[in-house]
């Protein structure tokens, strides 16, 4: 057995011992949603625009227990799901969640990444969330996925971080010394990581980043596992990203958590310093933010794309004028106050001028243009734009 057989047999154990995500299961569609996992929001946050078409291709690579895989399927009735796993034991409790909660539309196959050719077609939408740096040889999986990518498509991408996670890579070391020969055995790595975590003295650094940050999650014995006893992991920095991304062959099109990588929420109060970092190159200014918040930075997510991929940033007022607005469907309670929570679950206050033109275009089912509705509502293009780019709403080019 070759060593990337190897590192893959002792994940696929690790993930039968402890299927993971260990969610619960549940009679119906799961609560709230994720905006990346729904193409609407994905493709218009990549592209500026409402896609063309729902009746999508959406793959699941690496979906383990199907967590993802239930939303997948419940928050794009048209699109057909597949979702592929190394771990037998993960895809049972995958079947068995879609079949309870209703979303037939999945298929899944006993698939990794590598072996991703062998499925049939291509995909418009892929997701891979927390398992490239989970394999043997990421640059290698990043490429099969690329290849199963539909022109036009997205590839949503999630790895961790390097400087967010310098604890548990402490944690994870000392198990595995204490383990021994018996490295490999995941129940007893998760029995002696809760000793350690018990008698560590309360002001130690990895007992407090512990307690600070990830306690909550890890009373699970999956998450754990996951996190402190898992027998392979790569993590990054942005510089190490980007050459993830550079060897995909694919088109970078952004960060999906952009507001983390946002400066001024640093230095945003030091004119001199702003100005300074806007010499920088994208790569060196996150490189930057980073630098100066590492323990923020657990993760990098982004979406990758397959050329071509068409780019619409409104700044024409006819052609603004002409579009289709809608609100999007990754908003909570937005039709009966301007305070509601926005795609990411955060409590945002609108002012009342764009919050009647969102509650106008919901009212307007996709059946009239921006123009029109300004007739009726007393609001600007440029608060147009901005509820665009706020992800609040979706534009249609208008003929």
């Amino acid at each position: 057995m070759s060593d990337s057989q190897q590192i893959s047999a002792a994940v696929a154990k690790l993930y039968d011992t402890y299927p993971f995500p260990p969610e619960p299961l549940l009679d119906e569609p799961p609560p709230g949603y994720n905006w990346r996992w729904n193409w609407l929001t994905a493709y218009a946050f990549c592209t500026g625009q409402k896609p063309p078409r729902q009746d999508v291709r959406i793959l699941d690579a690496g979906c383990g227990t199907g967590v993802g895989t239930e939303y997948l399927v419940h928050l794009n009735p048209e699109a057909t799901v597949t979702g592929i796993d190394l771990s037998a034991g993960a895809l049972a409790v995958a079947k068995e969640r879609c079949q309870k909660s209703g979303a037939t539309r999945a298929e899944f196959h006993h698939l990794s990444l590598f072996d991703a050719e062998q499925l049939p077609g291509e995909f418009d939408l892929i997701n891979c969330v927390g398992v490239l740096h989970h394999t043997p040889d990421p640059i290698g999986g990043i490429q099969a996925l690329a290849k199963k990518l539909a022109p036009g498509g997205l590839l949503h991408v999630f790895v961790y971080g390097e400087l967010g996670r310098w604890e548990i890579k402490l944690m994870q070391e000392a198990i595995a010394l204490l383990q021994g020969d018996r490295r490999g055995d995941y129940t007893d790595g998760v029995a002696i990581g809760r000793q350690i975590f018990a008698h560590l003295p309360e002001n130690n650094r990895l007992r407090q980043r512990e307690q600070e940050r990830w306690s909550l999650e890890n009373q699970r014995d999956e998450c754990f596992a996951d996190m402190y006893v898992h027998p392979q992991e790569i993590d990054y920095n942005i510089n190490t990203v980007f050459d993830l991304i550079d060897a995909s062959g694919l088109e970078f099109v952004g960060l999906s958590n952009p507001h983390a990588w946002d400066l001024k929420r640093l230095v945003g109060t030091a004119p001199e310093l702003m100005e300074r970092a806007q010499g920088l190159s994208d790569r060196d200014r996150y490189r930057l933010i980073e630098l100066l918040d590492p323990g923020n930075v657990t993760h990098y997510e982004f979406f990758l794309a397959r050329p071509p991929l068409p780019k619409q940033t409104w700044q024409d007022d006819a052609t603004l004028l002409k579009a289709i607005p809608e609100p999007s469907p990754c908003l909570e309670s937005w039709e009966h106050s301007p305070q509601f929570f926005n795609q990411d679950y955060q409590l945002v206050t609108l002012e009342q001028a764009p919050w009647e033109f969102l509650v106008a275009s919901g009212k307007a089912s996709g059946q009239q243009s921006v123009g029109e509705i300004l007739a009726t509502v007393d609001c600007t293009l440029d608060d147009v734009r901005s509820l665009q780019q706020q992800q609040y709403l979706l534009l249609t080019p208008g003929s």
